[in-house]
């Protein structure tokens, strides 16, 4: 929606109309459009950014792109050239909840809203601590040690934690007290992992195979893709479908839907590196990929219409909070930002 002037401007001065998209990570490249945003005489308009000056990658009349500074937050952009200041606009900028991790997949979020990321590792090589546990307010501790590259996690129904080692092919149970106990193994390298509303448990094994483990621990092959360089990373709808994304090297990558026959199709394709994947209450597809060049939070309608609605670098998961926040995993982080986005409960 074009956002409104609330200021009189002179003839020449800039004017926002909108934002795309309208929510960035620190770092994060976003554009502007609305008019009188190019040089005025030969002089490239200053950006601030919640009250932080903003690089200005590129600037026509039309058209601004800018780089959201590190230190900004979520506030009011406003665009100054010699002849006047524009309006101010909105933009959602991520909090930064949580550094010095290694998620590689999702995070994963209780029904009190505690978030759970894993400091992974290089394959084959342990880490101090497995998971750590971070409070919606940003206060990480240390939760599970001793499991060898801890990869996926997910909270089956009844509200226990599951991770995997993809160095060791096991899928650990952990208790409340952040002990592990092994739950199956021979996984193969296994990546994500997501529990239905049955209580079934798929795994990803990166070398093509998703494995379904029933409630009494029954291990079945439930379908078969092509090996991904990285990665699978799962979500399940209400209707039991699996969305599965595998990251190759080229830029035309797909989300596959697996049915609960097992039957495999391209749902949507056009994606490159896509990763962690997470599912709306409306039955959007949110997922960290690059579209169309750019790089960030990808939202996917269940009509195939794909838009980036946070621009963002080093993207690897997603997970909504039941506190109304979309949780979001980078390489070595965590970030929360409000998106207005319901997720979808399915226990």
């Amino acid at each position: 929606m074009p956002i409104a002037s609330t200021q009189s401007a002179t003839e020449f001065a800039p004017r926002i109309d909108d934002i795309v998209p309208a929510a960035a990570l620190p770092g994060g490249e976003i554009e502007l459009t609305g008019a009188n945003l190019g040089p005025f005489s030969f002089v490239l308009p200053t950006v601030l950014v919640s009250g932080h000056p903003a690089h200005v990658l590129m600037s026509r009349p039309g058209s601004l792109a800018l780089r959201v500074p590190d230190e900004a937050s979520t506030g009011l952009i406003e665009v100054r050239n010699p002849a006047g200041l524009s309006n101010a606009a909105p933009l959602r900028v991520a909090r930064q909840l949580s550094e010095g991790l290694h998620p590689v997949t999702n995070p994963a979020v209780s029904r009190s809203g505690m978030i759970y990321a894993t400091i992974s590792g290089q394959r084959g090589k342990q880490t101090p601590i497995s998971i750590v546990r971070i409070s919606p307010d940003g206060r990480g501790t240390p939760f599970v040690s001793g499991i060898l590259n801890a990869t996926g996690l997910a909270f089956n129904p009844d509200g226990e934690l599951f991770v995997t080692s993809r160095a060791e092919g096991n899928v650990y149970r952990i208790d409340n007290s952040g002990e592990p106990t092994l739950y199956v193994e021979g996984m193969g390298v296994a990546t994500g992992l997501a529990f239905d509303a049955a209580g079934n448990l798929f795994v990803g094994d990166r070398s093509g195979t998703i494995f379904k483990i029933d409630p009494r621990r029954e291990i079945f092959v439930h379908a078969t893709l092509e090996p991904s360089a990285a990665a699978y990373h799962l979500a399940v709808n209400a209707a039991g479908t699996l969305y599965v994304t595998a990251p190759s090297l080229t830029s035309n990558d797909a989300i596959w839907a697996i049915e609960p026959n097992g039957d495999a199709r391209a749902w949507f394709r056009g994606l490159g590196r896509p990763q962690g994947l997470a599912l709306s209450k409306e039955g959007d597809v949110y997922l960290a990929a690059c579209l169309r060049g750019q790089r960030g939070l990808v939202r996917v309608t269940p009509q195939g219409e794909a838009s980036l609605v946070l621009s963002g670098a080093n993207l690897v998961g997603v997970a909504f909070s039941p506190l109304g926040t979309t949780i979001l995993a980078t390489n070595d982080a965590v970030y929360d930002v409000d998106l207005g986005v319901e997720g979808l409960n399915l226990f």
